[in-house]
């Protein structure tokens, strides 16, 4: 289905199918060296990109890489771990504190919708536009938080972000959900991945040229796994010790 097509009805998913993609979903550390078609890699990164995200603001970005010369130098920044050396993509996957405001005209300029309801034109030319801006030396971030600390005890606000290092987690996220996505995507297509958080951060964004208030919350390997792509069966903490009902 093309990624952007409507809406499914629930009857038209099968969690059957989704189950399948969730528990075959591993992290793989050894792959073929066949590659992925274009037209499928390229439907994986547009399902990323529909990942829920904070106001719309899609703050990431995908620096996806196949040349063999960068993948090798990526994948010695990324430790040379078996993941990096073996993929034929390694993808780059960065979380933008700074793109907001562009972002915010661009939901403006891009509503879907014949009519652009008040509400939305408030949000993003008035409210966006406060709620995310720390201001010089992070001033207005603690002009915020002061505020938000005093209306706090009468009633619920907002609680941040107010610093650039929260700013950091807010666009690291949404970003996060992305990468979710793009992973099931490759399983659904039949690749796999292997998030990586090891890595030199500076010699990752000195070769993907990322920019200044860029994060690298990740890099992805991708490919078709290998026989011995899976190190150990898999297992997860007892559930009853995470999941609370109130």
């Amino acid at each position: 289905m093309n990624a952007k097509a409507g809406p499914l009805t629930p009857s038209e998913i099968d969690v059957e199918e989704f189950r399948k993609v969730v528990r075959s979903r591993r992290s793989i550390r050894r792959f073929t060296d066949e590659t992925i078609p274009a037209d499928v890699l390229d439907d994986c990164l547009e399902l990323a990109t529909l990942a829920p995200n904070s106001s719309n603001l899609q703050p990431w970005e995908f620096f996806v890489v196949q040349s063999p010369e960068l993948r090798k130098k990526l994948a010695t920044a990324c430790l040379n771990q078996n993941a990096a050396r073996t993929a034929p993509v390694l993808i780059g996957i960065v979380a933008r504190t700074d793109t907001w405001r562009e972002h915010a005209r661009q939901a403006l300029a891009q509503w879907p919708e014949e009519t652009l309801p008040g509400i939305v034109e408030k949000y993003y030319t008035r409210i966006a536009p406060i709620h995310y801006n720390q201001g010089p030396l992070g001033l207005l971030g603690v002009a915020k938080k002061t505020a938000g600390l005093l209306v706090g005890l009468t009633r619920p606000v907002p609680r941040g972000p107010y610093s650039a290092t929260e700013m950091k987690i807010w666009a690291t996220k949404s970003t996060a959900l992305a990468a979710e996505n793009l992973m099931l995507a490759l399983r659904a297509h039949g690749y796999d991945s292997c998030p990586m958080e090891g890595f030199d951060d500076c010699r990752v964004r000195k070769l993907l040229n990322v920019p200044r208030k860029g994060l690298v919350v990740m890099v992805l390997a991708a490919g078709r796994r290998a026989e011995n792509g899976v190190y150990n069966r898999q297992y997860r903490f007892d559930k009853q010790t995470l999941v609370h009902y109130l």
